[in-house]
């Protein structure tokens, strides 16, 4: 949704001229971030909210050596290794075909007998082939076809995807020398709170309705943990997962949200660098304001941006200015 992919160049550059040995990326969402941390030589802590983020970081960031064998990913697409049809059950007529339904929960069946960094590759690829099989890689509709356009990644089978996704994410495991780790969990419980770098990228608060990754990505969420320990709302039509609050996600709560979160890695010779966008609240101003309270020094980077969120060319709301708001010491 709010895919930091494009910014990354600009990143590369500020980060570099930061410098340090140690960074914290706090939102770590799709983890692109961290991985580019990483490969600027970084020890990384990686934090998100939710469990499919961190199962992707711990694949690509905090894993430095295991890729998943060739004969674990054929393994995992082959016959099932149970009779298991929770998913196809569950979310039946839903999202997928039925074939794609029913590997999903084959492939679970082998990925459950897997341990570590290559349990860890398996779920993100099978994540990341929801995401691309899914139009727009969000789940708050149901009807596959409402978006359908040709496109390879809908025609794919999510076997086929599986198999592309495991080979990709084998492709980027590296070791920088570095311990880098990932964690899930609420950013005020972060440990590591006094790294070189912070970056933040919070979800966006709009000005009106709220911003609920849950909403958005449910399916992928319950898909990373095969919807053990989350509660479905039955009565949805999307079948998602009860909502987890966030205090970043509304207009009433974000300005305390944030100094809270600037507060917390407040240490001396922390840099915080925040990601925002002009469209959402609080404004400029007011981020300079609450990221003052803690750090002297704050300057503004304004990058021109288009996200991926849209459902046409046209949507005027795609085209933002997103900030980079660095604050120092001095």
């Amino acid at each position: 949704m709010g895919s930091k992919y494009r910014l990354l160049p600009h990143l590369e550059r500020t980060f570099a001229e930061i410098g340090g040995a140690t960074a914290v990326d706090a939102f770590s969402g799709s983890g692109v971030v961290s991985y580019l941390m990483k490969a600027q030589g970084y020890q990384v802590t990686s934090n998100d909210f939710l469990n499919f983020p961190s199962v992707i970081a711990r694949a690509t960031v905090q894993n430095s050596t295991v890729q998943l064998e060739s004969e674990l990913i054929e393994k995992i697409c082959g016959p099932a290794a149970d009779d298991r049809d929770f998913i196809q059950s569950t979310f039946d007529g839903l999202y997928f075909t039925a074939e794609d339904r029913k590997f999903l929960d084959s492939a679970w069946s082998h990925i459950d007998q897997l341990r570590g960094y290559r349990k860890d590759i398996a779920i993100s690829a099978l994540v990341l082939s929801a995401a691309r099989k899914q139009p727009r890689g969000v789940f708050t509709f149901t009807d596959s076809t409402r978006y359908a356009d040709g496109r390879r990644d809908l025609r794919l089978s999510l076997q086929e995807h599986f198999r592309e996704c495991a080979a990709e994410y084998n492709a980027v495991v590296f070791s920088n020398g570095s311990r880098s780790h990932a964690v899930s969990g609420d950013v005020f419980e972060v440990k590591d709170n006094a790294p070189d770098l912070v970056y933040l990228d919070p979800p966006y608060a709009p000005p009106r309705d709220d911003n609920d990754y849950i909403k958005r990505y449910h399916f992928l969420e319950g898909l990373s943990l095969y919807w053990r320990g989350v509660t479905i709302m039955e009565n949805t039509k999307t079948k998602k997962l009860e909502k987890r609050f966030t205090p970043f996600a509304y207009k009433r709560t974000i300005e305390d949200a944030l100094l809270r979160t600037f507060e917390h890695f407040e240490a001396v010779g922390t840099t915080i660098v925040l990601s925002y966008s002009s469209n959402a609240i609080p404004d400029r101003d007011r981020i300079v304001d609450l990221l003052g309270k803690v750090k002297p020094s704050v300057e503004v980077v304004a990058i021109d941006h288009k996200y991926s969120f849209g459902t046409h060319a046209a949507a005027t709301r795609r085209d933002v200015s997103e900030y980079l708001f660095i604050g120092r010491d001095q």
